[in-house]
């Protein structure tokens, strides 16, 4: 049965944090992103910073724990019988001894997320844009980071299949 890793989704939770604090960084792309969101300095400052990290993370969480069922196949095997083995036929059981951990790699889950990124999160945030009437520059800088920012979230909770104490299992 696939388990549900939580420190992998805890720690891919962070990933957009850590990654727009870089991106977003006026030495990267905050500058050019603010003129092209139509934002301010003074507005920056506005707002209350703690409820949108916390807020931030929790709605991070979520992507994290979404990423799962994009990632990693076994997710698919066990939807086609409801998420409950009591329901499965033999030959589910005869594909997980021969597949039970087949592409659980970093590698492999960055892969499906990087192409989640051009095929959803580009779409959904150019559609956006467009009503918003936002530029091609804000579109490209805002698709970019949550492209990469899932590439590594989808690695880590891909490849990172289980623990055992503080020890880093991976997959044969």
């Amino acid at each position: 049965m696939v388990q549900i890793n939580f420190w992998a989704i805890l720690v891919a939770a962070l990933v957009p944090l850590i990654m727009g604090f870089i991106w977003y960084n006026p030495k990267v792309f905050g500058i050019v992103w603010m003129k092209e969101a139509g934002l301010t300095e003074e507005k920056m400052q506005g707002g209350n910073m703690g409820f949108v990290f916390v807020f931030a993370f929790i709605l991070s969480l979520f992507v994290a724990f979404f990423l799962q069922m994009v990632t990693i196949h076994q997710y698919g095997a066990m939807g086609m019988m409801g998420g409950d083995e009591m329901n499965a036929k033999p030959s589910y059981f005869a594909f997980m001894k021969d597949y039970g951990m087949a592409y659980r790699s970093f590698g492999h889950g960055a892969l499906h997320s990087f192409i989640m990124g051009i095929f959803f999160v580009f779409p959904l945030t150019a559609i956006n844009a467009m009503f918003e009437r936002k530029s091609w520059k804000y579109t490209f800088i805002n698709t970019a980071y949550w492209t990469l920012t899932i590439t590594i979230m989808g690695g880590i909770v891909c490849g990172w299949y289980a623990i055992d104490g503080f020890n880093l299992v991976t997959p044969k």
